[in-house]
């Protein structure tokens, strides 16, 4: 069996996922594209030491800031450390809120799509090109090389357009075509999948309370050490909460408007999650947060 518990940031995630990886003699797998960074800790949200002495973690502090770590690299390591906990058996606990990391674990991804988020330089030129030429011209290129791609994605998303460009122009065919083709989906598990769903008013009262309380920890000096470190350019950086720090360190916002920044940033991809893994088949969703229905969530797998 291999569980999961999906939902928006701030939703009880990883609490849930620890108390059900109790009950069952699990491992929790952490699913975030910024907890696989070492010394990225305030602006995280990684696992509490109580909880990652509770049960043992995987995937937490897994890359360097400087490195790039791709969905690929996410669904290789987290399919052998799944594996690895079964071989043990024990039971695979996944804590999800990076939507395009848990598809690539469930689901796989195609090759040519394994360049993630890096500028590779098909990528910069057709940045430039949709600076140059506006985003309806790029847009009209991935109707020529991916029409079902285009109807999917809207013109004014230009990164989007842009990556199912680069897809489809390394896969030598329509990304949507590869993706179909070359996708190896996870076997061998009963996949066990809970989603979070609380009320939007306490969820972002929480989130707002998340983001003061990074602030108040020391977010801006934690930022501060690594852009001397590894410089305001390193890709992690450029995430939510450290994004608004620099921002601050540059004197280009005070510490009150930056954790405003940040609450808002947050709140809105939860919006932006909870509209990812809805499209998730096969999810058992449960209106609370973690703490308020693990009752429930335990009567689940129990009964998978």
């Amino acid at each position: 069996m291999l569980v999961v518990v999906l939902g928006p940031t701030a939703s009880g995630k990883t609490g849930l996922a620890v108390r059900l990886a109790e009950q069952v003699s699990g491992e929790v797998l952490s699913c975030d594209s910024v907890a696989v960074y070492r010394e990225m800790e305030i602006g995280t949200a990684k696992p509490s030491r109580e909880e990652r002495v509770r049960v043992p973690h995987h995937l937490i502090d897994v890359a360097g800031p400087e490195e790039h770590y791709t969905a690929g690299d996410y669904s290789r390591a987290a399919r052998a450390a799944i594996a690895e906990i079964s071989a043990r058996e024990r039971v695979p606990v996944v804590a999800g809120g990076t939507g395009l990391y848990l598809r690539a674990l469930l689901e796989g991804l195609f090759p040519e799509s394994d360049a993630g988020g890096a500028v590779t330089p098909i990528r910069a030129r057709l940045r430039e090109t949709a600076t140059r030429r506006g985003a309806e011209y790029v847009h009209r290129l991935l109707q020529k090389v991916d029409a079902a791609a285009a109807q999917r994605i809207h013109p004014n998303d230009v990164p989007k357009v842009v990556r199912a460009i680069q897809a489809s122009l390394s896969a030598g065919r329509p990304m949507t075509e590869a993706w179909a083709a070359g996708r190896e989906q996870l076997a061998g598990y009963r996949v066990v999948k809970i989603g979070l769903a609380p009320d939007r008013a306490p969820l972002y009262e929480g989130i707002n309370q998340r983001a003061e309380e990074m602030f108040r920890s020391g977010l801006v000096e934690e930022t501060r050490g690594l852009v001397a470190k590894y410089g305001a350019a390193c890709r992690p950086l450029g995430s939510l909460g450290y994004k608004q720090a620099q921002a601050v360190l540059r004197g280009e916002m005070t510490e009150a408007e930056a954790v405003a920044a940040t609450a808002q940033g947050h709140r809105n991809y939860a919006k932006r999650q909870m509209t990812w893994f809805r499209r998730e088949a096969n999810v058992r969703w449960l209106d609370g947060f973690g703490s308020e229905v693990a009752a429930e969530a335990e009567k689940i797998v129990t009964a998978s």
